[in-house]
């Protein structure tokens, strides 16, 4: 993640960025719903982010996730890869990148990076799994307190899904979804899940009422122990996701 560096300590163990002093976070099931469509993405690198499956062959994440600080250019698709189902190495399948989109002005190397512009659309070269169903993309405007979950693949435990199912919107601030969800390094992409409204549509999957829909993409957090961290929201890439029929909206 774009995150700020923490000195704070608890416990004798200093505070990981985004991540308070009770850590909510826990090992979720990566083949129950919704945590079968949060995906890992990696790099020929080795660099390794979260994204989540909203379209048959469409996967969102972070844009800074892309980025090669060697070249200080977007690694090309041939370099990504889509893990589904990963846990302790194993993974029901791999799938590679064939196109990706990006905010036209975003750059990740920009100081401060335009953190609303930090998405990514990844087009994959065959289509996901049909175990794995669609999160359903929402653009709905969200209040304050709103119920969110997020999930990744987490820094520190980067070998199992992480989620923390237990926290809320904040607010919004220069265009950003801020929330309280624990998460870290390596949770960047990941979805903020919000529970969708009973009988509300999903994207191209029919009526998916009382499930979860992607409200936005974890991509920075603010200093430790307040945790205040920041997703960008569904709307910013929305209207890509229509456009090339990758995804409706609830």
């Amino acid at each position: 993640m774009n995150l700020a560096c923490s000195s704070a300590v608890h416990a004798e163990r200093p505070l990981l960025p985004g991540v308070g002093p009770v850590d909510r976070r826990a090992p979720v099931d990566a083949t129950a719903d919704p945590w079968r469509s949060v995906v890992r993405v990696q790099t020929n690198l080795a660099g390794r982010c979260t994204g989540a499956l909203v379209g048959r062959r469409t996967v969102v994440t972070a844009g800074h996730c892309l980025f090669n600080p060697r070249t200080r250019r977007f690694f090309q698709p041939s370099s990504l890869h889509v893990l589904f189902g990963y846990d302790r190495g194993d993974y029901t399948r791999h799938v590679t990148v064939a196109r990706v989109a990006t905010e036209p002005e975003y750059d990740p190397a920009a100081t401060p990076p335009m953190l609303v512009g930090d998405w990514a659309v990844l087009t994959l070269a065959e289509p996901a799994p049909e175990s794995v169903p669609i999160l359903p993309v929402s653009v709905t405007p969200l209040r304050p307190g709103t119920p969110l979950m997020l999930g990744g693949y987490s820094q520190d435990r980067a070998q199992i899904l992480m989620a923390d199912s237990a926290c809320h919107l904040l607010g919004q601030g220069g265009g950003l979804l801020v929330h309280d969800c624990d998460a870290t390094r390596g949770t960047s992409g990941g979805p903020l899940l919000v529970r969708m409204a009973e009988g509300a549509g999903a994207n191209g999957i029919g009526a998916n009422g009382g499930g979860w829909a992607v409200a936005g993409v974890g991509v920075a957090a603010g200093n430790a122990p307040a945790v205040r961290n920041f997703a960008v929201p569904s709307a910013r890439f929305a209207a890509l996701l229509a456009k090339d029929g990758a995804a409706g909206q609830p």
